[in-house]
């Protein structure tokens, strides 16, 4: 008995591998309706146990009927590789000591490989979308059969531009079957066509909205001039605060590349990640990163979601987060499962509309925190509006209440008179035109 159902006694002797006794709080609401045959429109914090609460109802219902004659069952689609990567590592947790299989495509892999893989037609499916569709267009996979589909972060994949590719996978599946969307924020405007279009009467299961405090996560803002004051408190944090492993969110790959050049200069352990990597590089960060041979990561929001690593208790947001979204799952790579996180965003003059819009988003406000060493010019903007954002100087009014600068009201134009006739040239050197008259020659005899 696990979350008041009955699973698989292989399911629940994988539980207990993983030392796991008792549901989260998702786990419990989600598993009985999902086993039910219910379709689920679920939202819930990072670091919940989403996982385990989609991929337990799935596998249960699975081994209860068999289907040997069946292709892909179940499908699980994800945003990036790294999401792909850890699902499919929890699923075979599972899938091992039963007598299912899994598999996973992401890009960067061999077609080849990828293609045998699926003529054996592995009950459970995980994929990103743009890898999936090339499958489809290769013909190299058969959705007809599908009898559940997970989208896990589906505003992601909406914000990653990659509507076109769901409608395409959607399109190949069959009609009768079992849809669950789960996601930590699912304020998308996208979000509600997708369960409108794809879900049957969804229960909607909130456990944690995206506004409420993060438990285990402080969350602490520190002002900065510029980037090159950044910089240097980027380097005082890493070498005074006390951490495990840290992760260090950029907004632009090349960034990435400058900042690790200018980190490892003050010390060793760092490793970069963005999109444009291979995913065998990918890999390696990641491998290097689970087994302590890398404790500082310097990424763009592609480690934003899927990134689970042991020990990341330290979030430094070199620059903030484009969306409250964003940043809700950025902080959420720490203070996971309970333990205690930090969380610190530098802001810069130009963020600092930004940081406000964030904080009214999530409800909570930044801590301030100064490190006296390195105390820069910038301490905030004068006035603040009653949304926390800088308030711009008035324009001054002019005695007639009119604002100085102000636009003129377009006046209609004069009408003009007659246009005056061109005086006759004086002969002189130069006329009023300012051009000398031309004088012609009078015809001689000769000509």
């Amino acid at each position: 008995m696990f979350a008041k159902t009955e699973l698989h006694q292989r399911l629940l002797l994988g539980l207990e591998k993983q030392n796991i006794s008792e549901a989260t709080e998702v786990q419990a609401e989600v598993i009985p309706l999902a086993v039910a045959g219910k379709d689920l429109q679920v939202c819930a914090e990072t670091g919940s146990g989403k996982t385990l609460a989609y991929l337990l109802p799935v596998m249960q219902q699975l081994l209860s009927v068999e289907a040997p004659d069946s292709a892909t069952r179940a499908l699980v689609l994800v945003p990036t590789r790294e999401l792909a990567r850890q699902v499919f590592k929890e699923a075979k947790k599972l899938t091992d000591l039963t007598s299912l299989n899994v598999g996973v495509l992401t890009g960067g892999e061999e077609f080849k490989y990828q293609a045998s893989m699926l003529r054996k037609n592995p009950e459970i499916l995980i994929s990103t979308t743009g890898r999936l569709v090339d499958h489809i267009k290769r013909d190299t996979v058969e959705l007809g059969d599908l009898e559940f589909l997970i989208l896990d972060e589906a505003d992601r994949m909406l914000d990653m531009g990659f509507s076109e590719d769901m409608e395409i996978i959607v399109g190949k599946c069959r009609s009768e079957r079992q849809t669950m969307m789960l996601s930590a924020t699912l304020r998308h405007e996208g979000v509600g066509r997708i369960a409108r279009s794809w879900l049957r009467s969804p229960s909607k299961i909130t456990t944690q909205s995206v506004q409420e405090q993060h438990e285990f996560i402080v969350q602490q803002r520190i002002l900065a001039d510029d980037n090159s004051h950044k910089d240097r408190l980027l380097t005082w944090l890493l070498a005074n605060e006390t951490f495990g492993k840290a992760i260090i969110f950029v907004n632009r790959r090349t960034e990435v590349e400058r900042l690790s050049e200018f980190v490892r200069r003050h010390r060793n352990g760092v490793a970069m990640l963005h999109g444009d990597m291979t995913q065998d590089e990918r890999n390696y960060v990641m491998q290097c990163l689970r087994e302590g041979r890398r404790d500082v990561l310097i990424a763009t929001d592609v480690a934003a979601r899927g990134l689970d690593v042991d020990g990341m208790d330290l979030v430094i947001n070199y620059d903030l987060a484009r969306k409250g979204d964003e940043y809700i799952h950025r902080i959420g790579r720490t203070g996971r499962a309970g333990r205690q996180g930090l969380a610190i965003s530098l802001i810069s003059p130009r963020e600092w509309n930004l940081k406000a819009a964030i904080e009214r988003y999530i409800q909570q406000e930044m801590e301030p925190r100064t490190i006296k060493e390195l105390k820069g010019n910038y301490t905030g903007p004068k006035k603040v509006k009653a949304s926390g954002k800088a308030a711009g100087p008035k324009k001054k009014k002019t005695k007639d209440n009119k604002k100085v600068g102000a636009k003129k009201a377009p006046s209609a134009k004069k009408k003009l008179g007659p246009r005056p006739s061109r005086p006759k040239s004086t002969g002189t050197l130069m006329d009023n035109e300012g051009f000398a008259p031309v004088k012609r020659k009078k015809p001689s005899a000769e000509s």
